[in-house]
């Protein structure tokens, strides 16, 4: 790079390419392909820190919570090519995210590369050239507050998942992890559940008919109504409802059940009626804001059925690409550029009419927002409509792109406008009823301009639906939006027709769906919307919530992790608690806290509060008397209890009569039935069909052993009981455990497609146990084979070579000829069918088989069933002769097998790909290599210069994730 030549860097090579578009030659961009270091594993610090005061966290909580940082393994090579890069350049613009987390990119970019030219902060919101260049124009010094902000949250983070998830470890299973936002999410979908378990079904009915004016039996101007009021009393519907099943006020409420509600049907049939009042209002609705983080991949999952993290990984590849501005924001407002693009296109796709006279100014509701950056909406000063993209974008990008072009425009678009009109009928009853008068109500909107709905109409959540919105739910709010009430005057008589009863049932509270549960959480200000598509993904990938189409459903796991937090870590999982801790980092990045001062508080908490003062510190300590059992426990009913076992959850029925030292009936409780499912009936259901997962089957003639089958996680199995062993009295943990590891297994096999545990017998269980069968020896090779059943079903097994066996019943029928007609064909992947040969060419004079030509992975071959030999390049199928085949056969015997060696040619592998820059958080702590190392230690009033230090074995992690 020659002198006068700048570096620019952003974070991912996409925007890198993108934005080099827009610059001259003077400009190099390079990206950094996200962050270049961070907290490592506390185990793979080097040796003489792990002994120091970072060797816990890797975080020093008694100095100023000091942060030690290591590059990342796989960055080692781009910080080089960066500082490569810097060496000729005489100036450097980092042009990372405008956010707390492209600030915290640029600050370590700076204490890695220490740039002696001069250094420009560089923000942009959209990648267009206009922007670039306004961007070069206007550059600032780093924000070390925003700095702060996110390195206290990601101190925090540490603190709170390494202090926490052991205790998981340690009471419910290995492996699982808490999480800041993650525990309070989960805690959403498992109160969610609790609810919809404890929820008591009410039943109740209603009456509906038609009616029409005297003028309308002709002309077909038939409206439905409902009945609303009987002698005065409102008729309750399923709002008047308790989640208990019973009637919230009961006071002036009749509940119709089904003869009440026959009866009103025979009373009020062909009974006159007549307008009672009549009520007309203007109907006026103003457009959705634009977009937000938030409300994106609320949309996106409503319209497109995204889920959060593809919504917004498909929203940074259109932000990279220069399609729309940035992705992650809180602020629904518009620059004055782009309002005055939506309305110019607005008035040239609609009309003049559809723009209002003024622009419409929208900002954030919720008070924690963060309105660095303005709404989604595409990028540049002139929008392109889909129509003019379509041609570059397919696919998720181009149906989100045109979401997001919809919702802008139609922001800044006038108001629906019309009118709805209410109507009351009173209907007479029969004399002989002692009903003296019954109320009907319809309601009716007619939109008479559509202003903002001509371009975009918002996606709507229906209450008590179900588990998520459907097309029928919401074609039939449309309808009655759009039904339209015939002329009428109060006192008018109507015609009816087709009074009837209709039976309904209360609905449970409505599973989270990822787009309710954005919606959730952003109410109550827990977590940044940047972090929710990764929250989500978080809890789905450790088994806390499953997916049953949009709903979320809790696992049992989640119900004992949630269980175990609130009852020793409320005030982690608190609500408001959570949503205060972001507005502390807030606070922070705004330069009115202090984090060192904050963090002293979270983890060592205030003395002078006493017990309310308590830290993170206090919180995890003596935490010995936690009962695991009771803890992994819920009480389905009965005496019914299910457990959350270590390989999945079961159900126990603690109140049958079991004989003494024996388990009570035991059965697994599969993925597909979801807690609010396991009613007692169904858990009888599952001890019945599974039985008690311990039946006994007797005692193995030869070994004296009991025989018994169990229904396991994994499906039915027969195992033999071992007697118990004993041991030397005064042995060491490590001879106990070595004597241990010494011991005999037990004799293990599943049970066939076509065997029950409640049928199973003992003579199938010892025929069971004896596999692997040896089928004999093959004469050619000397090596045994066996038949075996595995993972993916029964097999032979010839040392390293197996083969599919046909069927389960095969293992103990297959004999050796059989064996060797089965290794004698070609070998095929699992599941694949064998191709028929492209060409026969009659037997092979040495062993007898015939000699065909098969298609194979490198090409055409030419086989007998035992000695394979590729085609010659100048052979082709069509000229190949029977006697060029034997031939060809002859010479691959004579070379025999070919012998492989381990050198280092052979040995060397193809270099691994590097982590992807926006790797998952779920990905980023399973990865790790090794590299440099860099400390830096920092304070809130100065940044110091960072120390070489060994590098973590870690990637690069996506946008924070709690």
């Amino acid at each position: 790079m020659s002198a006068g030549r700048k570096l620019v860097i952003v974070e991912s090579p996409a925007k890198a390419r993108t934005i080099a578009g827009y610059l001259g030659d003077d400009y190099e961009v390079e990206a950094s392909v996200g962050h270049i270091r961070d907290l490592p594993q506390p185990s793979d610090m080097p040796a003489e820190m792990k002994k120091g005061p970072f060797g816990k966290f890797a975080v020093n909580v008694d100095d100023g919570f000091e942060p030690y940082y290591e590059v990342y393994a796989d960055k080692k090579k781009k910080v080089a090519e960066l500082k490569k890069a810097l060496k000729s350049a005489d100036e450097l613009y980092l042009a990372t995210d405008e956010d707390r987390e492209g600030e915290a990119i640029a600050w370590h970019l700076l204490q890695e590369l220490k740039p002696k030219v001069p250094v420009k902060r560089m923000v942009f919101h959209e990648i267009t050239r206009e922007a670039i260049h306004r961007a070069l124009e206007n550059t600032r010094e780093l924000d070390e507050r925003l700095v702060d902000a996110q390195e206290t949250r990601r101190i925090l983070d540490r603190l709170y998942g390494y202090e926490v998830s052991p205790v998981l470890w340690r009471k419910v299973r290995q492996g699982l992890s808490a999480g800041r936002v993650q525990s309070v999410a989960t805690r959403l979908v498992v109160e969610r559940e609790r609810e919809r378990m404890a929820f008591v079904t009410a039943g109740y009915w209603d009456v509906s008919g038609e009616f029409t004016t005297a003028a309308g039996p002709d002309s077909g101007e038939w409206f439905t109504a409902k009945l609303v009021q009987v002698d005065g009393a409102r008729v309750a519907s399923g709002r008047d409802f308790s989640d208990a099943g019973e009637l919230k006020s009961p006071k002036g409420v009749v509940h119709l059940d089904e003869s009440a509600a026959l009866a009103l049907v025979t009373a009020l049939a062909d009974q006159p009626t007549t307008v009672r009042s009549l009520e007309t209002k203007p109907y006026t609705r103003r457009p959705a804001a634009p977009f937000t983080t938030s409300t994106l991949q609320q949309e996106a999952s409503r319209k497109l059925r995204m889920s959060s993290r593809q919504a917004m990984r498909t929203a940074q590849s259109l932000y990279e690409n220069g399609y729309i501005t940035y992705m992650r924001t809180d602020s629904p407002s518009l620059s004055a550029q782009a309002t005055d693009a939506a309305r110019r296109q607005a008035a040239e796709l609609y009309g003049p009419e559809y723009v209002p006279d003024s622009p419409r100014v929208y900002s954030a509701k919720n008070k924690g927002a963060q309105e660095a950056h303005e709404a989604i909406r595409p990028a540049g000063d002139s929008f392109r409509t889909p129509a003019q993209v379509s041609r570059e974008i397919s696919g998720d990008q181009f149906k989100l792109y045109e979401l997001i072009w919809k919702r802008t425009v139609a922001s800044q678009m006038g108001d629906a406008r019309g009118s709805t009109a209410s109507v009351r009928l009173a209907v007479q009853a029969a004399a002989a009823s002692e009903t003296t008068e019954a109320v009907f109500a319809a309601s009716g909107t007619v939109i008479t301009f559509r202003g903002f709905l001509a371009a975009y109409e918002e996606g709507r959540d229906t209450e008590r639906y179900g588990d998520d919105t459907s097309a029928a739910d919401e074609a039939k709010a449309k309808k009655t939006e759009d039904a339209r009430l015939p002329q009428m005057s109060e006192g008018d008589a109507l015609d009816s027709r087709d009074l009837a009863a209709d039976g309904h049932s209360t609905s449970a509270p409505p599973r989270f769906t990822e787009a309710s549960l954005v919606k959730a959480l952003e109410e109550r200000g827990i977590g940044r919307p940047s972090t929710y598509a990764s929250t989500i993904s978080v809890i789905q990938d450790r088994g806390y919530v499953l997916n049953r189409g949009q709903a979320l459903v809790p696992s049992w796991l989640a119900f004992a992790v949630v269980r175990l937090l609130e009852e020793h870590f409320s005030q982690l999982v608190d609500y408001d608690f959570t949503a205060g801790m972001e507005a502390d980092l807030d606070a922070i990045a705004a330069g009115d806290k202090e984090r060192v001062a904050w963090l002293t508080n979270f983890y060592f908490g205030d003395p002078a509060a006493g017990a309310d003062g308590e830290g993170l510190h206090q919180l995890v300590e003596d935490l010995g008397d936690i009962d695991a059992r009771e803890i992994n426990s819920i009480a389905i009913g009965e005496g019914i209890t299910l457990r959350v076992g270590r390989y999945g959850p079961y159900i126990e029925d603690t109140a049958a009569e079991v004989k003494e030292g024996e388990t009570p009936p035991r059965a697994s409780v599969p993925d597909e039935v979801a807690p609010d499912e396991l009613t007692v009936a169904k858990a009888r259901e599952l001890l019945a069909t599974q039985g008690d997962g311990d039946t006994v089957l007797g005692e193995d003639p030869a070994t004296g052993t009991t025989i018994v089958a169990k229904a396991g996680r994994y499906g039915p199995y027969v195992t033999e009981v071992l007697p118990e062993p004993e041991f030397e009295a005064g042995l060491s943990a490590a001879a106990l455990k070595r004597a241990k590891a010494a011991l005999p297994k037990p004799r293990t096999a599943s049970l066939l497609k076509t065997m029950a545990v409640q049928t199973v017998t003992l003579d199938d269980a010892l025929m069971l146990l004896s596999l692997p069968r040896v089928v004999g020896t093959d004469p050619e090779s000397g090596v045994e084979i066996t038949a075996q059943n595995g993972r993916y079903g029964p097999y032979l097994k010839r040392g390293t070579d197996s083969r599919t066996l046909p069927s389960e019943e095969s293992m103990f029928t297959v004999t050796l000829a059989e064996a060797l007609e089965i290794y004698a064909q070609p070998k095929r992947g699992r599941g694949a069918t064998a191709a028929p040969p492209l060409k026969e060419l009659g037997e092979d004079p040495t062993s007898g088989k015939p000699i065909v030509i098969k298609e194979g992975r490198f090409g055409a071959y030419v086989t007998d069933g035992t000695t394979n030999r590729t085609l010659p390049k100048d052979v082709t199928i069509e000229g190949m002769t029977h006697e060029q085949a034997v031939d060809l056969l002859a010479e691959k015997r004579a070379k025999g097998p070919v012998k492989r060696t381990t050198t280092k040619a052979a040995a060397k592998k193809a270099p691994a790909k590097k982590a992807p820059a926006k790797a998952t958080a779920a990905k980023t702590t399973a990865a790790k290599t090794t590299a440099t190392t860099t400390t830096a230690a920092k304070t809130t009033a100065a940044k110091k210069p960072a120390a070489k230090k060994p590098a973590a074995k870690k990637p690069a992690p996506e946008k924070p994730s709690a």
